[in-house]
């Protein structure tokens, strides 16, 4: 029986934009050996599936599903995030979203829901809603709530900047092979709102972009300029984990310093 890995790893070579000649030198493999594999007329052992996803840096997802097609089983648990054996994990990602207080911080996953925040993201975003009725559908998710008119999308002074970042940097996840169908879903999703200009879906993903792109709120008489930083947990060795993605709010001047800690201080009484 030919195995159905074959075609999965090329494409993840294609992905990575390396030619038979170096991802055999990276894997120490033959090049005569990768081709066969590439075209089904040789099959991998357990072992070198493993050795050439780790030298394509493929997601643990994806490297579970190239075992499956070579017909091994998995190799990467995938945890719930409350499950006992996580217990360090949701202490170190609490720990470092108290850390940011009085900023905004959360923890979101794979398709960009939000699965965790801490006190000052919940105070800055219901702040934002004040006066709402409604607010953007389903559990969640940043891309839903940045796109959505009933969103946060009405108070972002330079919405356009910012929309704009957040696809591409959407779309260079699902090259890289970090997102999932459900991910891929949510984007077009939101492209489809009312008011999202059209040109966003035909955005090229490998354009370069600025290192940080401001996002500048405003809500009644008051201001509030962040950049934010993405941090993503190191060497895991679980699907669950390794998706996870913590995002932290900055001030970039003392105003939005100064506004985060009087929605602080309202809070406390």
């Amino acid at each position: 029986m030919v195995s159905e890995v074959g075609p999965l790893l090329k494409h993840w070579r294609g992905a990575r934009r390396l030619s038979q000649l170096a991802l055999a030198a990276e894997a120490a493999v033959s090049i005569r050996h990768l081709c066969f594999l590439e075209t089904g007329r040789a099959n991998p052992s357990r072992a070198m599936v493993l050795k050439l996803a780790e030298a394509l840096d493929v997601p643990l997802r994806d490297r579970n599903t190239l075992l499956l097609k070579a017909g091994f089983a998995p190799e990467y648990p995938e945890s719930e995030l409350d499950a006992p054996s996580l217990a360090a994990v949701r202490d170190a990602l609490d720990t470092i979203l108290t850390q940011q207080e009085p900023f905004p911080a959360l923890v979101m996953d794979r398709s960009w829901d939000i699965r965790h925040t801490n006190a000052a993201a919940r105070r800055f975003f219901a702040f934002l809603q004040e006066g709402q009725a409604k607010t953007a559908p389903g559990p969640a998710n940043v891309l839903r709530r940045m796109f959505h008119p009933d969103g946060v999308r009405r108070h972002v002074r330079n919405w356009p900047e910012v929309a704009e970042a957040l696809v591409r940097r959407a779309r260079r996840e699902a090259i890289g092979g970090v997102t999932d169908e459900r991910a891929q879903r949510i984007l077009k999703e939101v492209l489809d709102y009312p008011g999202v200009p059209a040109s966003l879906r035909s955005l090229d993903a490998a354009t370069p972009v600025l290192p940080i792109v401001p996002i500048r709120y405003v809500h009644g008489d008051r201001r509030f300029d962040f950049f934010s930083t993405v941090t993503t947990l190191g060497t895991p060795q679980d699907v669950t984990l390794q998706e996870l993605r913590i995002e932290c709010f900055f001030p970039m001047n003392d105003e939005t310093r100064s506004h985060a800690r009087q929605l602080q201080e309202s809070a406390q009484f």
